[in-house]
Formats: structure tokens, sequence, C-alpha cells
């Protein structure tokens, strides 16, 4: 705390001495400087848009580079180039920027170990964008949240979720976190289990299972339709039915086949088994 005072102090001191030649030297002395700090400013400000807008084009046609690196990249040019901006005004109102920028060694590691979380996520976001984990639109799971990518910036990323809900998650996390790409495959496999009862003809069971899943056009028929069983359970013996559509198709086939298989094994006198529990009692 004593540092910080100490570096708010000098740098307060050091504008102060910087600013008294305005009343020595008089108002319009003043002005002219002034003027000149709002020209480069404007000039500044154009030349930076010019520049951005110029990268910008440039990023664009570029087939190897993601939309979000392009904006972390734009970003970055951006901070850089108002820090420039800012620096170069505050010289033309006469302010020596030497003191404060060497005050920056001991100021960065202050600042490091308080921004610490805001320098990781940085960090985090640059190794994110580096290794292509994900783009804009596409479905992603990230830790135990999942939604569609809207965007990414220096801090978090930002993702819309099934139920219309905007979640932002810190890079840092998402970093951490497993990271799944359901827009990354060409094909998915959907897992269902149906459990049926011990009394029932398995094979019977089997083919209804094969033709109902069979009879989807979403499902893929270059890729083999498991259809076997899994457990015996207590209360039944439950199948796996595991065919591979697209990824868009994946919750079509999962909600359709669980709301039509009932009725279809019920047409072969098959319904499906509640928890049962068989109870013995000894005579004595």
């Amino acid at each position: 705390m004593n540092l910080f005072i100490a570096l708010a102090s000098s740098a307060n001191n050091n504008i102060l001495q910087s600013l008294q030649f305005w009343n020595s030297d008089g108002f319009s002395v003043f002005i002219n400087h002034l003027i000149y700090a709002i020209v480069v400013l404007l000039i500044g400000w154009i030349v930076l848009k010019i520049i951005l807008n110029t990268l910008k084009k440039v990023l664009e046609r570029s087939k190897k580079l993601s939309d979000l690196l392009q904006d972390y990249f734009l970003k970055i040019v951006s901070i850089l180039g108002w820090v420039i901006v800012i620096v170069t005004t505050l010289a033309q109102l006469g302010i020596d920027m030497a003191p404060m920028i060497a005050g920056l060694g001991i100021t960065g590691v202050v600042l490091g170990l308080a921004l610490k979380d805001s320098i990781s996520n940085f960090f985090a976001g640059f190794m994110i964008i580096l290794n292509n984990l994900f783009r804009k639109g596409d479905f992603v799971q990230l830790g135990s949240l999942s939604g569609t990518v809207k965007s990414m910036d220096l801090m978090s990323v930002k993702l819309a979720t099934p139920d219309n809900k905007n979640v932002t998650i810190s890079n840092n996390i998402v970093w951490g976190a497993p990271v799944i790409n359901f827009s990354d495959i060409d094909k998915r496999r959907v897992d269902m289990s149906v459990g049926v009862p011990y009394d029932c003809d398995l094979k019977v069971a089997k083919q209804v299972f094969v033709d109902l899943i069979s009879s989807y056009p979403e499902v893929l028929k270059d890729m083999a339709v498991t259809v076997e069983i899994a457990e015996l359970a207590d209360s039944s013996i439950n199948f796996v039915i595991r065919p591979w559509v697209l990824p868009a198709d994946y919750w079509t086939v999962y909600f359709r086949f669980n709301s039509e298989i009932t009725p279809k094994l019920a047409e072969k006198g098959i319904y499906l088994p509640f928890p049962q529990l068989d109870v013995h009692l000894d005579k004595n």
C-alpha cells in the first residue's frame, strides 16, 4: 500500500511540475499545446482506425485464421495502438513521460501481482486461440456447460446455451477444463438404453429395436448400428442401441426413438418392466 501511495505521489508531482509552464508562459502557450494535443489525438485515432480496418481485411482473406483469432489479434493491436496515441498526446501537453515510463518496472511487478488472474486469462486465451479449440458458431461443451460460441475476448468466452442463456466463462477456466467441440466432427454416435422384462423373447425385442432405428433416414447407412444386451439388471434386461448420425441430427433421433419404442414393443406383446422386489417368507 505504501508503494502505491509513493508512486501516485511521484506521478502527481511530476504532472504538476510539468504543467507549471502554463502559468509562466501564458495562456496562449497553453492553448497552442492543447490544440497540438487534440490534433495528435485525432490523427492517431484516424490512423489507428485505418490500420485496424486494413488489418481486418487482410486477416479475413486468410482461410487459415479463425474468426476468434482475428478478433483476438485485432483487440491486442487496438490496445497497443491506443497506448501509443495516449502517450504521444500527453507528451504534446508538456508532460514528461520519462519518469513515468521508468517507474513501469516497479509498477509492473506490483500490477502483475494484483492482476495475476487477468494476466492468466490473457495467456489462457492466447493458448485457446493458438490451439484452435473452437470457432464462432461451434457448439461446444466446456466442463459442465454447453452452448454455441458467440464471441471471445482477452478475458472470457461467451456462450449461448440451448435454453437461450448467455454465459460468460473466463479463459482460464476454459483452458483448464475438458473441451468437447461437437461441431468439429462429421458424425456422432447416439447412445440409448432400453430395458425389457426377463420373460420376453429377446430375439423379438432385438428385432424391434433394429427395425425401428433402421427406419430413420437420419441414421447413417454406412455405419453399423449396435443393438446388444448390455446389462442383466435387477428388474430388466437392458439393451443398448447405438446408431451413428450427423451432429445436427443427434437429438432428433434420440427423442424420436424414445417416444416410439414403447408402442412398438407393445405391438409384440412386450411391455417395459417396472422395478420389482421378490419377498420370500420363512414359515418358521
